[in-house]
């Protein structure tokens, strides 16, 4: 294959990837909004839970048609991604309670940061000023969106701090372990899912009804919340699936500045759903700012010297390659 079309190639389905990561972030986050502002079920974590045990389902199911191959991935391995992904999801919902939503929102923000930390220190990345700019505005662009009111307190500081370090960890090791043990998207899920739902399934309830004071158990479910339920547990499937071909392809620095594209896709249906109170002039300068940040850091990492390993390379373990398997293909070398 020639380098054009093989390029062409990698770009057509890193778009596919993208988009169909954007088109499930939003939709959950739509269906979501609606099951617990329209129909209380505020149990978050539970959900999330949920939302794994749906995973695990299909992730059976491929692998006894065959779509999926045997692989390993050391128990722990398992564990350590278990703890980083779970304590991400619990710091993020009682740093949401705990903290005003402008101190919520930088310390989303904040991840970016963490995130290179981790690259440059773990991986070895170097970052040329260009891409170190462009992440600025970015930051920029979505705090202008997004930040209003900002109070802090010491047991909120505490959580964002976990949820930001844990969830910048849990991203950059999908990426670490995908290239580590070879292992497609379907085939990490396969080992993470289980793990996660069982455990979220068991501290879930008991999370949620710290945080709500309102038992599961007790949760008047009917017909309509039901097929919310079932609905956002499909949608989650796609969602977790394309976040791990995502930061398998992107890196999680990657993820994190093109992930603030759905930000600024929240805000704009917010403007349609619920009206114009939703947007003035703040939000369309910060939508603006976000958008050229995000354009110019993709033209940015993609130059050479954009975003390079130096003289580092990851060893892998090689799983046996088989035919029939579902795969996503990535291309790891200098530049990343």
């Amino acid at each position: 294959m020639a380098p054009s079309s093989k390029a062409d190639k990698k770009a057509a389905v890193d778009a596919a990837a993208w988009m169909f990561n954007v088109v499930t972030s939003v939709g959950i986050i739509i269906v979501n909004k609606a099951l617990m502002a329209t129909y209380g079920f505020s149990f978050a974590t539970t959900l999330t839970g949920l939302h794994f045990a749906t995973t695990t389902l299909m992730t059976v199911i491929l692998r006894w048609l065959g779509y999926i191959q045997p692989s390993h991935l050391p128990l722990p391995e398992l564990l350590k991604f278990v703890l980083f992904a779970n304590f991400s999801i619990v710091g993020m919902n009682v740093s949401l309670m705990w903290n005003s939503v402008g101190f919520y929102q930088i310390a989303k923000l904040s991840m970016i940061p963490v995130s290179c930390l981790l690259e440059v220190v773990l991986d070895k990345i170097r970052y040329s000023r260009d891409t170190k700019l462009s992440i600025g505005v970015v930051l920029l662009g979505v705090g202008v969106c997004t930040v209003t009111d900002v109070s802090v307190n010491t047991r909120g500081f505490i959580a964002a701090i976990i949820a930001v370090w844990s969830t910048s960890l849990q991203q950059y090791y999908v990426h670490f372990l995908q290239r580590k043990y070879s292992l497609s998207s379907f085939n990490l899920l396969g080992h993470t899912a289980p793990a996660q739902a069982g455990s979220l399934l068991l501290i879930g309830p008991f999370l949620d009804y710290w945080l709500t004071t309102k038992r599961i158990d007790q949760y008047n479910y009917n017909l309509a919340s039901t097929i919310f339920i079932i609905l956002s547990c499909t949608i989650a499937v796609g969602t977790n699936l394309s976040q791990f071909i995502c930061i398998g392809r992107f890196t999680a620095v990657s993820f994190q500045v093109l992930g603030h594209m759905k930000t600024i896709l929240v805000l704009v249906m917010g403007f349609f759903f619920f009206g114009k109170e939703g947007l003035n002039m703040q939000v369309v300068l910060g939508m603006i700012i976000a958008v050229i940040g995000m354009i110019w850091y993709g033209n940015a990492s993609s130059k050479p010297g954009g975003k390079e390993r130096r003289t580092h390379t990851l060893p892998t373990s090689r799983q046996p390659k088989h035919g029939g398997g579902l795969t996503d293909s990535t291309e790891h070398e200098g530049k990343v």
